[in-house]
């Protein structure tokens, strides 16, 4: 099969608050999502990030929580008891929103970094939807993605180690839909970054 007849990927840049280390004894209490871009044969191109983006904040599903945790999101949990969204109803919000913005393109979740936050989202989808937009694997972890291309040990990376100009200029406020935003920004910048020691293609 030729490659340039191998279907796009759509870059969803996720980012979930929650309050607690895993999900089921502990709740997902808010979901936010943008389109951050799209690759295909040709190579990627980025999305607005503000111009798609999904949000919901969401009903605790257990009585356990993690102070610390709760803490870092701000979220009230009792107030979400009685307002938060049923896990159900905003999961397949959110799988509806997925397929309607990847018409055409497979779905990749991404995060920085993805594997807490996918944990969280895959676990609910599947809990409480059935199925994932993303299917099993369609996640992709930015801070592995830099660590290929700055050639450094994956737990040598965190965001004070790379140069400023990857780094979205957004302040990471521990609200999922502006951290989802922020980071679409970065997966941007990392995917038109040729390493530390690489320069773009000369035209012509």
């Amino acid at each position: 099969m030729s490659a340039r007849r191998v279907r796009p990927s759509r870059y969803i840049s996720v980012d979930i608050e929650a309050d607690g280390p895993i999900p089921g004894p502990y709740s997902m209490l808010s979901l936010g999502a943008a389109v951050a871009g799209t690759q295909d044969a040709d190579g990627f191109i980025a999305a607005d990030p503000e111009e798609l983006t999904f949000y919901r904040e969401l009903r605790p599903i257990s009585e356990e929580f993690v102070p610390e945790a709760l803490a870092v999101s701000g979220l009230d949990r009792e107030l979400l008891k009685t307002e938060g969204a049923e896990p159900a109803v905003a999961l397949a919000e959110f799988g509806d929103w997925v397929r309607g913005v990847c018409a055409g393109a497979q779905p990749v979740m991404c995060g920085y970094p993805a594997p807490y936050d996918w944990t969280f989202l895959y676990w609910y989808l599947i809990r409480f939807t059935g199925a994932s937009p993303f299917g099993h694997s369609g996640c992709l972890d930015m801070k592995t993605l830099y660590a290929t291309k700055a050639g450094l040990p994956l737990r040598a990376v965190a965001k004070g180690t790379m140069p400023r100009h990857l780094l979205s200029r957004r302040r990471h406020t521990h609200h999922a839909l502006d951290d989802a935003v922020e980071q679409a920004e970065l997966l941007a910048n990392l995917m038109n970054w040729p390493g530390p020691s690489g320069s773009a293609p000369a035209a012509g």
